[in-house]
């Protein structure tokens, strides 16, 4: 992950004062199921508890896509990525997307 862009939820970044919105920048992941975890976890199911093969796919999936995203911003020369949200849909049964999207931004240097 390109760690000398900022990334907030907000639409300002404490301290500095935007430049320039350099526009929309996105990423996403599509995760499928894995036919023995997906049987596990359906046991898994009807104990209780986390599903913890989900979990870690889905936490993978989110790296993931916020990488890409920030590739993107990386490309447009930004300095910060404001108002970043995940999403996440079913495409197809056994297989979930994680988006993430936000406005990239050149900062004003001080």
């Amino acid at each position: 992950m390109p760690d000398d862009i900022i990334v907030v939820s907000t639409d300002f970044v404490p301290g500095a004062e935007i430049e320039e919105v350099l526009g929309l920048v996105w990423g996403s992941s599509i995760k499928a199921k894995h036919v023995g975890k997906d049987f596990k976890m359906s046991l898994k199911h009807l104990v209780g508890g986390e599903l913890s093969d989900y979990t870690e796919m889905l936490e993978e999936s989110r790296k993931t896509a916020l990488n890409r995203m920030l590739e993107k911003a990386k490309a447009l020369g930004a300095d910060a990525v404001i108002n970043v949200r995940f999403m996440t849909s079913a495409v197809m049964s056994g297989a979930a997307e994680i988006l993430v999207y936000g406005t990239a931004v050149k900062l004003k240097k001080a």
